[in-house]
């Protein structure tokens, strides 16, 4: 992690916590990794299994599917500027580079008005999920089956190699390859803390395309590999941003687990989040055709 990471903790103070939890079901099977060696080349395989030989979707295929998906939205809003939409996978297209950051750093000495000018020129997406200067507000546990429903059921399923070049089958390159059956439920568990408003929006809009199928996970997705349906069953959202007493509450409430729940439902805060959201999005459109405008 970088040194500018921990310099932010300095000054991280605990505001907010959103908790979700729920399940995903496979619509259709999903692929699991059994060594890359044999596989087709160029596939996205990041469904595996666990020390019990259980399938496990890693929290971090999750949300890299998730980021992916709200970066492609946010492009189609925004356009292709970094400093708007990064790419987190080339360097020139991250909102801050390296360069940027070492200027910034000579500029700014004083680690609070370093971190402030940092999070000034982060995209959206970088401060919800995490860049190399920005530590991730959203944390999803790895996904695991549901050992209730789970009997090892797997699927084999025969596949040919393509060759890269003609775009054919390769010679001699079949390779078989196991699948975990649709109606599979796996648990899902993230949290989130210290997001603003317009971050959560952005979340729920990522949730969202789970909920409707939209994002698949795993390899063979040209096949219809990989759909898979989120449900959120719980929202638990507490807020105590400069509540000192409310925080005092919270932390009693953890070590007394009989006192009175003092969570919210995240779910009735939805729309509000969203309407954050677009009014974020709104407010970058504006400067951005005024930028546009005055050259």
């Amino acid at each position: 992690m970088s040194t500018t990471t921990h310099n932010h903790a300095m000054f991280d103070t605990f505001k907010n916590r959103l908790e979700l939890s729920g399940t995903l079901t496979t619509i259709t099977a999903l692929r699991v990794s059994a060594g890359r060696s044999t596989e087709p080349i160029g596939s996205d395989l990041p469904v595996m299994k666990d020390a019990f030989g259980r399938p496990l979707i890693p929290g971090s295929s999750f949300k890299g599917a998730m980021r992916s998906r709200l970066e492609s939205f946010l492009r189609g809003i925004l356009g292709n500027d970094p400093k708007l939409v990064a790419n987190p996978a080339v360097e020139e297209e991250w909102s801050i580079t390296s360069s940027e950051m070492k200027k910034l750093k000579d500029d700014y000495k004083d680690d609070l008005q370093l971190t402030t000018e940092i999070l000034k020129h982060t995209d959206l997406v970088s401060l919800l999920f995490g860049s190399p200067w920005v530590a991730s507000k959203f944390q999803v546990r790895d996904l695991t089956v549901n050992s209730e429903y789970w009997f090892g059921q797997y699927q084999e399923r025969d596949g040919v190699s393509i060759d890269r070049d003609t775009e054919t089958a390769a010679d001699g390159k079949l390779y078989d390859f196991q699948v975990v059956p649709a109606g599979t439920l796996f648990e899902f568990k993230a949290i989130v803390e210290n997001a603003e408003p317009s971050e959560l929006g952005l979340l729920m809009i990522g949730l969202h395309q789970f909920e409707t199928e939209q994002i698949p996970l795993g390899g063979g997705r040209s096949r219809g590999l990989g759909v898979v349906k989120l449900e959120i069953d719980s929202m638990k959202w507490i807020d105590v941003s400069n509540n000192p007493k409310k925080l005092l509450t919270y932390l009693q409430k953890l070590l007394t687990p009989n006192e009175p729940d003092i969570y919210e439902d995240g779910k009735q805060l939805k729309e509000t989040w969203t309407k954050a959201l677009i009014d974020y999005l709104e407010e970058k459109l504006r400067a951005n055709t005024s930028n546009h405008a005055s050259v």
